[in-house]
């Protein structure tokens, strides 16, 4: 359960991580890293809008997933299985409404004119 802590604490940790550049508008249109879609790719104003907005559900995501992570590493009699569950769950449920709300809030933006 230890190897499962670290592994999660990292991974969270990495993700609130990539989160800043995106928050602050430091990584312009690409391939590899951000929101990247067809509109967003090709739209630049699109392009900061979309990814400081899906950053901060990368951030509370990773946030979630260290806190998670270490607060029940400290729960008395919880299984090895049960401990990787609730992870999974405590890093995939923020990082997919993350997913569909910044798809939302692109279309909305695209219904706005930008």
């Amino acid at each position: 359960m230890k190897t499962m802590l670290v592994m999660y604490v990292i991974f969270g940790l990495l993700l609130a991580g990539l989160s800043v550049p995106l928050l602050l508008d430091k990584i312009p249109p690409n391939g590899w890293y951000g929101f990247r879609v067809p509109s967003t790719l090709y739209n630049e104003q699109l392009w900061y809008k979309v990814n400081r907005y899906a950053a901060r559900w990368m951030l509370l995501a990773g946030i979630i997933t260290v806190v998670a992570a270490v607060a029940l590493y400290f729960v008395p009699g919880l299984t090895v299985d049960r401990y990787a569950w609730l992870l999974l769950a405590a890093f995939a449920l923020p990082f997919a409404a993350g997913v569909v709300l910044s798809f939302r809030y692109l279309r909305r933006l695209q219904k706005s004119g930008i």
